[in-house]
């Protein structure tokens, strides 16, 4: 009820409709706001970025957009969480003081437009612009429009020597820059930092011939035996050979496990962690009686579509690993374990957003649960390759140091340098794999590289204690 201000009841009056209506939002404008939220998400609540692009569950803004404006918010996501360390650097090297406490919204929309205008080929007045628009439009940030403005503008003006500055600031976060030197040196650590500025080439996994693929296909046969493509217009389901089954897409590294095995002819074999498939059909096409074990069973439908479109079947399995028991022993079993994925930056740039030092270790101790029961799982005599995409010995190297110290019954394969052509720095001195991201050099108009992983071979030898 509305009162007077003497006591008495207001009469009601009905209200005419607005005949004025909201200016339209600039175009663009909803692009580069659904982009700062979804840095927010990522940035500030660790939120993967995949999942918020997401064409059907993803981020609400980024879904109201059209297929062009989704294109854009990708491309801005992804260059400023490559560059994110320099980015604010830039920022910070504007600023007479650092910005208020609390606020992250405005660091986001300073953090897109500087994107846009040190790396990506959007004309400086647009990227200033729509930055000020939305200070403009969200009450946090309302009162800062003219130093968004400020700030951007002048970025604009001074583009080379930000960028000749800035180039002396590791692209990694420092945190992870810290176990990178510690693993592999400084110089090494910085090399790979700025190896993920680059996007992951293509590599495709072929059934067969992958010399007539790559002819066909304008690429390159890789040391793995797989083939790496040179830039091409459409997507990938307009490529020869896709509807046909005839290869998948799978990262050169990313091969390299289910390739240890050698022969699989009549084994029965487990693809434990499976999904999405790719190794699982390299396991197949390998001889291998295959079972492929998820824990979810709509990932595990997605590994039975692929493998739908390859031509190939194999036993799929709806469990949790940990427990896990099967009637029958296995002869060889892949275990490409849950990890921090932090070898995979050059295609998830989020993943040193979203993950932290906690992440790694308790990431670690599940490793090392499940190896430890995956070698339960395997017949005397049997072959286990125990593989993850991560760069932290943490996950990879000190895992199996671990089990190797205190279970007599298994012994470590050695992986022979002069097997691998081509990758013989990848061959660590105990036999095991360990791919950088630096490595794989290729020929001009192939983009060089690949992901970091990890794969050792492991035998059991005899019965192993309870």
């Amino acid at each position: 009820m509305v009162l007077n201000s003497d006591g008495t009841k207001k009469p009601f009056r009905k209200h005419k409709p607005s005949t004025e209506r909201s200016a339209p939002a600039k175009p663009g404008l909803q692009a580069r706001a659904a982009a700062a939220k979804i840095l927010a998400a990522v940035v500030d609540r660790k939120l993967p970025l995949d999942g918020a692009l997401d064409h059907e569950h993803g981020n609400p803004a980024y879904r109201a957009l059209g297929e062009s404006d989704r294109a854009l918010v990708r491309a801005i996501l992804n260059t400023t969480l490559r560059h994110l360390p320099r980015i604010d650097a830039a920022i910070a090297g504007l600023l007479d003081s650092p910005l208020p406490e609390g606020a992250r919204a405005l660091h986001h929309v300073l953090a897109i437009g500087a994107a846009q205008i040190l790396y990506l080929d959007v004309p400086d007045h647009s990227a200033v612009d729509l930055a000020v628009e939305q200070a403009n439009q969200d009450p946090r940030n309302r009162r800062f429009a003219k130093l968004v403005n400020a700030i951007l503008r002048r970025l604009g003006r001074e583009k080379e020597q930000v960028l000749d500055e800035i180039g002396k600031v590791a692209p990694m976060p420092a945190w992870f820059i810290a176990r990178l030197e510690k693993a592999y040196g400084r110089d090494a650590a910085l090399a790979i930092s700025e190896s993920q500025l680059e996007p992951a080439a293509i590599d495709l996994t072929v059934k067969s011939d992958p010399q007539g693929w790559a002819k066909r296909l304008n690429g390159v046969v890789l040391p793995t035996g797989g083939i790496r493509l040179a830039a091409f217009d459409g997507g990938i389901p307009s490529l020869e050979g896709f509807d046909e089954g005839a290869w998948w897409v799978q990262d050169a590294a990313a091969s390299i496990p289910a390739k240890l095995f050698g022969d699989l002819s009549g084994r029965r074999t487990a693809d434990l962690c499976a999904a999405p498939g790719g190794k699982t059909a390299q396991l197949i096409l390998a001889g291998g009686v295959v079972s492929a074990l998820d824990q979810s069973e709509n990932r595990l439908r997605r590994l039975r579509s692929n493998l739908d479109r390859l031509g190939l079947k194999a036993e799929t399995i709806a469990a949790d690993l940990t427990t896990f028991e099967p009637p029958e022993r296995f002869d060889a079993i892949l275990l490409d374990a849950p990890c921090s994925s932090t070898g995979t930056t050059r295609r998830h740039p989020d993943v040193l957003w979203t993950k932290g030092a906690e992440d790694i270790a308790r990431l670690a101790a599940l490793q090392e649960r499940l190896l430890r029961h995956a070698l339960r799982l395997l017949k005397p005599g049997g072959t286990l390759v125990f593989s993850n995409c991560s760069l932290d010995p943490v996950e990879g190297e000190d895992v199996v140091a671990r089990v190797l110290s205190d279970t007599d019954a298994i012994e470590r394969v050695p992986i022979g340098a002069g097997d691998w052509p081509g990758l013989e720095a990848a061959i660590t001195p105990l036999g095991e794999f360990r791919t950088l991201p630096t490595m794989l050099k290729m020929p001009d108009g192939i983009g060089s590289g690949l992901d970091g992983f990890y794969a050792a071979v492991l035998r059991r030898m005899a019965k192993l204690q309870a």
